[in-house]
């Protein structure tokens, strides 16, 4: 039983990556492309491994795969953050149809 749990949060893993990369395609500017890439690939990454630690039983290998959903859990939105921050200061432009820039009402105006 715990094989087909495992196996069916693999596949929902890998759904959500695939929608990630769609979304890395099909999104018009850097900011949404971000955006897609930080919440899919981060959710079907950390559905993936908690799916091999499901399936892996309770050992070292469920053990690593632990750590690594922790640090991409950890690193993956942090590297979005700055990324975005640092397209933003150099001047990358929003795409012509976002409604809100809430950083340049904030004071910081775009270069």
């Amino acid at each position: 039983m715990s094989d087909i749990i495992g196996y069916i949060l693999i596949g929902i893993g890998i759904l959500f990556d695939i929608f990630g990369c769609i979304g890395l395609v099909r999104f018009p500017d850097v900011y949404n492309r971000l955006q897609a890439a930080t919440k899919c690939v981060t959710l079907g990454t950390i559905l993936l491994l908690v799916g091999v630690a499901v399936i892996a039983g309770w050992g070292a290998m469920a053990a690593k795969a632990a750590i690594c959903a922790v640090f991409i859990l950890i690193t993956s939105p942090t590297a979005a953050h700055a990324i975005a921050k640092g397209a933003y200061a150099a001047g990358v432009q929003l795409w012509e149809g976002s409604v809100v820039d809430k950083y340049a009402d904030a004071g910081k105006k775009n270069p």
